[in-house]
């Protein structure tokens, strides 16, 4: 009845005693009964057969198809995909013939062979003609290294000043912090943990992708420090005293401490960091190479240190009336960053500026950041006074309720950046005015006819052409950092308040201005697209 020609065509034979069955539907009933149940049904040439168009003692029923696996690779490389479909009434794809498929595709790296056997196992699930999808490889996202950590290996004073002992009964003294923390010659002070390379990625077609290594930092040894000779990643103290952190590695300072810093005490002036377990009485100063430690109040004193300044208690001054009312009787001057719990009528400097409770009538200077309140949530009041500079500002309440004045400019240094570009600009073009010169000044020479006066005149402005391009390709290097600085200052210049902005604040971000005439909720100000926005926060 039915048989399969060369081809791999179905074919049903008319005879007389095997007529064509009546219909096209009795006919795929006859076709599903015999051994070619799952071939590929000819529905044209059934058509035809059956509404006359054509005759003969042979009729086309179907095809036998082998299984196919199609293997395409994403545009990323990242993965290549199969399409398995299903055999009708023909072969059904082996492991083999999938990974010839996979190999023909393009496919070099990332093949698993897992994925090709669970995909190629569907064949005999899935009715004949079927499709289906699966991963047959993927490709490895490189991971970057990671960076050069250097762990203290040993208690700084800002770790002992930040842990005050508690008593028996479980109360905190908080002026007690026990034993200070102090290191012999030889005691490791620093580790440094290696930065990482990396794992390169790859794509299925075996393209490598490229792992950027980690950040390889320099542990460097500070005074009173040095490397171990047999452990170049190990710094060591070589005198005694108090280990203190620097960039990238650690010092270790002598640390001079006192009761209290007074008439009796008079100024002090110390090569290292100052521990004052009181209060630093009127009109006394403090300075310190190191760092300064008050476990006290400051009122009307003036403290400069290199490093971090450290203040429990509050600060307290007064405008200075014998001078003028801008200047103030108290003023904390820190390198480092400056902590202390609050501060009225001071003039506060310092890299990064933390009060935990408020400031009322200050001028403020941070070259960073200037936060009022506990740093994981800044809650605290600033109002009054003056932000003479910081980069990001952060408190729960700014400005007063009364709405009285008071201002604020965020990146004020940006004015600084802005004529030292100024002044590459007018440089710049000097040299470029200077070039044309010797340029006119090298032509007249080439006139001249004493073949030895022409050779070291000609040498002599070819002299100082040298060293105006050199100036000119410093001052435009210098342009660029310039000009990096200043957008990148003005891209993280932000004021958040947490809980209020009050009326009567005004605000400067670089050379825009926003006066606050109303109180608005928690927001933030920045500037978007040069001009001072307020976006209010809704959580």
């Amino acid at each position: 009845m039915f048989k399969l020609a060369h081809n791999g065509n179905v074919l049903f034979n008319v005879t007389q005693e095997t007529p064509a069955p009546p219909s096209k539907t009795a006919m795929l009933e006859a076709l599903q009964q015999s051994e070619f149940a799952g071939c590929k049904v000819d529905d044209e040439h059934l058509d035809k057969f059956y509404s006359g168009e054509e005759s003969g003692p042979s009729i086309v029923v179907g095809k036998r198809v082998d299984a196919t696996l199609e293997v395409t690779i994403s545009d990323d490389k990242m993965s290549a995909m199969g399409r398995l479909t299903t055999a009708q009434g023909g072969k059904a794809l082996d492991l083999e013939a999938g990974k010839k498929a996979i190999v023909v595709a393009g496919v070099r790296r990332g093949y698993q062979q897992a994925l090709l056997e669970k995909l190629l196992q569907q064949q005999f699930e899935l009715a004949p003609g079927s499709s289906v999808k699966g991963t047959l490889a993927r490709g490895r996202l490189p991971v970057d290294g990671q960076p050069s950590e250097l762990i203290k290996q040993t208690q700084t004073l800002k770790d002992r000043i930040n842990k005050p002992k508690r008593r028996e009964d479980g109360t905190v003294d908080m002026r007690d912090f026990g034993k200070l923390a102090s290191v012999q010659p030889g005691t490791v002070l620093m580790i440094q943990k290696p930065a990482t390379p990396g794992k390169e990625g790859f794509t299925v077609t075996g393209d490598v992708l490229e792992a950027k290594p980690g950040e390889q930092l320099s542990l460097t040894p500070g005074e009173g420090t040095e490397l171990n000779p047999d452990n170049p990643l190990e710094l060591r103290a070589t005198v005694s005293g108090v280990p203190v952190e620097s960039p990238n590695g650690m010092r270790v300072d002598d640390i001079f401490t006192i009761k209290e810093v007074n008439v009796k005490s008079g100024h002090i002036d110390f090569d290292g960091s100052v521990v004052i377990t009181h209060n630093v009485e009127p009109g006394m100063r403090v300075t310190a190479k190191g760092e300064i430690s008050v476990l006290g109040t400051v009122e009307s004193g003036i403290l400069n240190a290199t490093g971090d300044i450290t203040i429990k208690q509050g600060t307290i001054g007064h405008p200075n009336h014998q001078q003028n009312d801008a200047e103030l009787t108290c003023q904390i001057n820190a390198g480092g960053n400056l902590h202390i719990s609050h501060a009225q009528y001071c003039y506060l400097e310092a890299t990064n500026i933390y009060i935990e409770r408020q400031a009322s009538h200050c001028q403020l200077k941070a070259l960073e950041s200037l936060i009022v309140g506990p740093e994981e949530s800044p809650n605290g009041k600033l109002f009054g006074g003056e932000v003479l500079d910081a980069c990001r500002l952060e408190a729960g309440e700014i400005g007063s309720e009364s709405g009285a004045k008071m201002r604020i400019n965020l990146v004020a240094r940006g004015a600084d950046i802005t004529a030292d570009n100024d002044a590459c600009v007018q440089q710049l073009s000097q040299t470029d005015d200077k070039l044309a010169s010797l340029q006119d000044a090298l032509e007249k020479a080439e006139a001249i006819k004493d073949a030895e006066k022409k050779k070291q005149l000609i040498e002599k402005i070819g002299a100082t052409q040298l060293a105006l391009v050199q100036q000119a390709d410093e001052l435009e290097t210098k342009l660029s950092s310039l000009d990096n600085t200043l957008h990148s200052l003005l891209d993280g210049a932000n004021l958040v308040a947490h809980q209020r902005l009050n009326s009567g604040v005004e605000i400067h971000i670089f050379d825009k201005v926003l006066k606050t005439a109303r109180q608005y909720p928690p927001c933030v100000v920045k500037l978007e697209k040069s001009k001072i926005e307020v976006e209010f926060k809704t959580s």
